[in-house]
């Protein structure tokens, strides 16, 4: 495990890289990133064969680009995708042919909006080619004259250069716990030359991991598993192809656009009165956010965790919109150390108490002996404790969670858990795991 000075220096690393759905630069980032994720957290990086079906999709073919540019008559180049890889559109059919200007123009691409930046525009499954360039010279582009687009381009079936992704698993003290199951922590990896979208969630959730790994959640917690690959389509055949992992799954984050300047946003889960919202709610209540609705824009990859079939919930962390979106401006200039680095700590504290919960089951009958059993609180210490101790027995029924109890009674989720756990710890009241709400099918 490599260390780092900078989310941001682990960023610039793969930045510059064609990073499209499948692709030899997008190998290359998922190298970059098991380079910095903790030695414990059994990094892998996963292969799908191209063309094999996933769900209603199928796996995408590697993208290959020898060369791409676009010349006026007479040899003068207007892009040259070697210079950038935003110079044509992702996924670019070969093309080899000579155009009047208004045979090309269908082709070309721009951004009205910030007239001096490349776009980023893709055309994964509408097979097309394009080339996408400033409106400032779009709008000085002779209009009489002929042009040459080339975009020597390969879609490569072979499965041993399939789609890839990458999986890692954080575990909390003493090991996996399997009735606890796991949570899913997700960011994209598919965008090229793109610092937000989504390069910035993906570093903060690097330094998540690291956070997880370095102080571990208490033992009997849920696993956390990060995944990094290719926009919706990457969770797809993930998912599609490892079906058995859906029910252990007990809720994600996905986090993407984390490095602009702007507050936090929050994207409720398609259940949206969940425990996970509502501890969402909770940690990021306590600052200036925006909370969103499901799926509101951007909506991603909780889509599919949280989509027909599978039914995990799942929140989107963010700090969308943004001015430079999908454009030569999402560069390393807009990215902040602190919002990269706060967007991991939400994620943290949210992940802290929402994989740590469980419900408590009593498992004794009548008031408990308090001081016999070294269960009484002083009230000299602790006087919230102390008056709510009556309260909070009388929520060991089975029916509620350790937050869902702190929330009643008024008190510090941490200090409720650490006053249950005294009570477990005697054998008064058992731990029953917050059950899966996946759908089978």
């Amino acid at each position: 495990m490599k260390s780092y000075t900078s989310l941001k220096s682990v960023l610039a690393e793969f930045f510059p890289l064609h990073r499209t759905l499948a692709s030899d630069d997008h190998d290359k980032t998922l190298e970059i990133i098991g380079s910095y994720m903790p030695d414990s957290s059994n990094y892998t990086i996963e292969t799908y064969a191209p063309l094999e079906k996933a769900w209603t999709w199928y796996v995408p073919e590697r993208y290959v680009v020898h060369e791409a540019y676009l010349e006026i008559e007479g040899g003068e180049r207007v892009v040259d995708f070697k210079n950038n890889p935003l110079y044509i559109v992702s996924y670019s059919l070969p093309v080899d042919k000579t155009l009047s200007f208004e045979e090309l123009q269908p082709h070309l691409y721009f951004n009205e909006k910030r007239p001096h930046t490349i776009p980023w525009v893709f055309k994964y499954y509408d097979r097309d080619w394009g080339f996408c360039l400033p409106k400032n010279i779009f709008d000085k582009l002779p209009r009489d004259k002929k042009y040459r687009a080339v975009i020597r381009s390969e879609f490569v079936t072979d499965p041993k250069q399939g789609f890839k992704m990458a999986t890692a698993v954080i575990h909390p003290e003493g090991g996996a716990s399997v009735s606890a199951g796991e949570i899913i922590v997700q960011a994209h990896t598919c965008h090229p030359m793109q610092a937000n979208d989504d390069g910035a969630g993906v570093v903060s959730a690097i330094e998540l991991a690291r956070r997880l790994a370095e102080k571990p959640l208490p033992a009997g917690s849920m696993s956390v598993r990060f995944w990094f690959g290719p926009e919706t389509i990457g969770t797809i055949v993930y998912l599609s192809h490892n079906e058995n992992i859906i029910h252990n799954l007990r809720g994600g984050i996905f986090m993407e656009m984390t490095g602009n300047k702007n507050k936090i946003a929050w994207h409720h889960t398609r259940q949206h009165t969940h425990l996970l919202d509502r501890i969402t709610n909770f940690i990021v209540g306590k600052s200036a956010h925006e909370e969103r609705d499901f799926a509101a824009a951007p909506a991603n990859d909780e889509r599919v965790i949280n989509g027909p079939g599978v039914n995990v919930p799942c929140i989107s962390i963010n700090r969308w919109p943004y001015d430079e979106y999908h454009t030569s401006d999402d560069n390393l200039d807009i990215m902040h150390e602190d919002m990269l680095v706060g967007a991991a700590e939400t994620a943290e504290h949210i992940i802290r108490i929402y994989a740590s919960n469980y419900i408590p089951k009593r498992t004794f009958r009548g008031p408990v002996f308090l001081s016999g059993n070294g269960l009484w609180v002083d009230w000299r210490e602790n006087w919230a404790l102390n008056r709510a101790i009556e309260k909070i027995m009388m929520r060991f029924e089975g029916g509620l969670s350790v937050f869902e109890i702190a929330e009643q009674v008024g008190l510090d989720y941490w200090m409720v858990r650490d006053y249950i756990e005294k009570f477990r710890a005697k054998g008064f009241v058992t731990a029953e795991p917050i059950p899966s709400e996946a759908q089978n099918a």
